[in-house]
């Protein structure tokens, strides 16, 4: 690993560690201890500290900002792989239709769980939303990808109006889902397309963690051969680059991981637009800098608008979709006119 890359990486995970510490000071409810008294009380037991203040830090915020740090990381991270693959910065989950398509199936598993559940094994019924989110984005991937992808280059018009017309089905479809849903079927149908970390356990934190972590395993050290494929996948090949192999881990993983994160959380877009954006303008496009940053500035970016989306109306919440929605807009605007003249 390159010095830079050190020196870059443990300085944006200490920003993060600064950023995540400070969120948990920052909320609605007023310890009656400090903050570090109470996570002192986890590893040793103290009558100084109410059972309260241990519920909110430990069950309530503490969770949301673990959770907020992986799946941020996996959406940045999706974003510049896909990215990396189709060789263009407006590919990522959301825009291209991936998320609405996790987003539908993960609709479906919510209204029409009933009916699926007779179709599948018992020990999966608990993971039947997960399954169906991945599914929903791995299909969508896949047919972005055929659709605009013709002898190895890719299409941006084609791929960004598949997008829309991925993104306008799955619209439709969820549409008709909330009409026939009922009032508690509703509510978390409304969550889902909102965005939001309030649902947060540690149980599914070690899941996310889980998905992380093998995702990874396979995805972080590509920067060296998504540069490769930056000069076209022939010349990658002629490199000793396995392009196909690569492709493929590319579509799974990040399937993989856009899928979980709709599951757990709802639908949060432009994360994978916005950090791979900003990293690119300071790093250009060296894949094996941005990369792995992009796993830390994600987490950075979701810890921030998480907090801010609890505090700003408190005791209200803002869902977190609609401060990122409201972030990666413009970015994408900017991007559209930067490169206006290669895309027309």
């Amino acid at each position: 690993m390159p010095n830079k890359l050190v020196t870059y990486l443990l300085l944006s995970i200490l920003l993060l560690i600064i950023l995540a510490t400070v969120s948990l000071f920052v909320g609605v409810y007023e310890f009656e201890t400090d903050v570090f008294s109470i996570l002192k009380s986890f590893f040793i037991s103290s009558t100084e500290v109410s059972e309260a203040d241990q519920y909110i830090l430990f069950d309530l915020r503490l969770p949301r900002i673990v959770m907020g740090i992986l799946i941020g990381s996996m959406l940045s991270v999706s974003g510049t792989c896909m990215q990396g693959m189709f060789k263009n910065p407006l590919a990522t989950p959301d825009l291209i239709g991936i998320t609405s398509g996790a987003t539908l199936f993960a609709a479906t598993s919510i209204v029409l769980g009933g009916v699926l559940k007779a179709f599948i094994p018992e020990s999966l019924h608990f993971y039947l939303l997960s399954l169906m989110a991945f599914l929903g984005s791995l299909l969508t991937m896949l047919i972005v990808y055929k659709i605009a992808t013709v002898n190895g280059k890719t299409n941006v018009v084609m791929m960004l109006l598949t997008g829309v017309a991925i993104t306008a089905i799955g619209f439709a479809f969820t549409g008709f889902l909330i009409y026939i849903s009922k009032e508690e079927q509703l509510r978390d149908l409304t969550f889902w397309n909102l965005g939001s970390l309030a649902g947060a356990t540690w149980m599914k934190n070690g899941l996310l963690l889980v998905v992380l972590l093998i995702s990874y395993f396979f995805l972080l050290g590509k920067g060296k051969s998504l540069n490769a494929l930056m000069l076209g996948e022939n010349d990658a090949k002629h490199l000793g680059v396995p392009v196909e192999k690569i492709k493929k881990q590319i579509v799974v993983f990040t399937a993989l991981m856009v899928g979980t994160t709709v599951a757990f959380s709802g639908t949060i877009g432009f994360v994978g637009l916005v950090i791979p954006y900003i990293l690119r303008l300071i790093f250009k496009s060296n894949y094996q800098l941005i990369l792995p940053l992009s796993a830390v500035f994600g987490s950075i970016l979701l810890v921030v608008a998480d907090t801010i989306s609890r505090t700003i109306v408190a005791p209200s919440e803002i869902p977190i979709g609609i401060l990122t929605a409201m972030l990666g807009a413009p970015v994408f605007i900017l991007i559209l006119i930067k490169n206006k003249k290669s895309i027309v």
